[in-house]
């Protein structure tokens, strides 16, 4: 049974980085907050490691969802997980084992998550979705924000949503990458439910209300799709 609601998880690689504290309190109504850790190998784009990103699970109001954009996953994504993330996704083109990783990080407290660069195809990794929790189709290049969100990922989210039904595992599907007002719905049509949105939260005069109609375009989107799809 596909998870039917939709969820906002602002990025705050558009936060102001001066006060992460106060600008996690400003997404208090989100459903998590994105955490993009990149190590300047993987991506090429440097932002926080570790020790900070456990210091913001002591503080943040919100659980804490993190992007793992790194080399070597399978000896850093676990100590994430020992951090007290709520979810840690990898990305499957930097992890060797990825369905020992998935299960070490669920053995250790977190949710897990893979993900998928633009031109990482599903298929070969719709047999891992029974050991997931999240699947990540990146609607972007990953290693920076403020970029155009790519429509010819919306196939490849139909694949994936497809495969899940077909599954009946309980895996939700994120998009990350260019998420507006507009594209969320497309998004959601193809059969997304969990989003990461960065200016489109943090650019806007109110967070929380972003939030609030960024979820709710999203819900009508997917909800509708789920019905016309179960009825059909």
């Amino acid at each position: 049974m596909s998870p039917l609601k939709c969820c906002i998880n602002p990025s705050i690689l558009s936060a102001d980085f001066v006060n992460l504290e106060a600008e996690l309190a400003r997404i208090a109504n989100a459903d998590a907050v994105h955490v993009d850790v990149m190590d300047n190998h993987f991506v090429p784009n440097l932002t926080i490691g570790l020790p900070v990103v456990e210091r913001l699970q002591k503080v943040s109001p919100v659980p804490l969802d993190a992007h793992l954009m790194i080399a070597d996953a399978d000896r850093w994504a676990p100590l994430y997980a020992d951090a007290g993330l709520d979810s840690v996704t990898f990305h499957v083109e930097a992890a060797n084992a990825p369905i020992k990783l998935a299960r070490e990080l669920r053995a250790r407290g977190a949710k897990a998550g893979m993900a998928l660069r633009p031109g990482t195809p599903v298929e070969p990794y719709l047999d891992l979705l029974t050991e997931l929790d999240m699947l990540l189709i990146m609607t972007v290049e990953p290693g920076f924000g403020g970029q155009s969100f790519l429509d010819v990922m919306l196939p490849k989210i139909r694949r994936a949503r497809a495969a899940v039904e077909g599954s009946g595992a309980n895996v939700a599907i994120q998009v990350d990458g260019g998420i507006t007002e507009e594209t969320i719905t497309r998004a959601a049509e193809a059969g997304a439910n969990v989003f990461v949105a960065g200016s489109a939260v943090y650019g806007k005069p109110s967070p929380e209300e972003a939030i609030e109609s960024l979820r709710a375009n999203g819900q009508l989107a997917f909800t509708g799709t789920t019905l016309i799809s179960n009825n059909a």
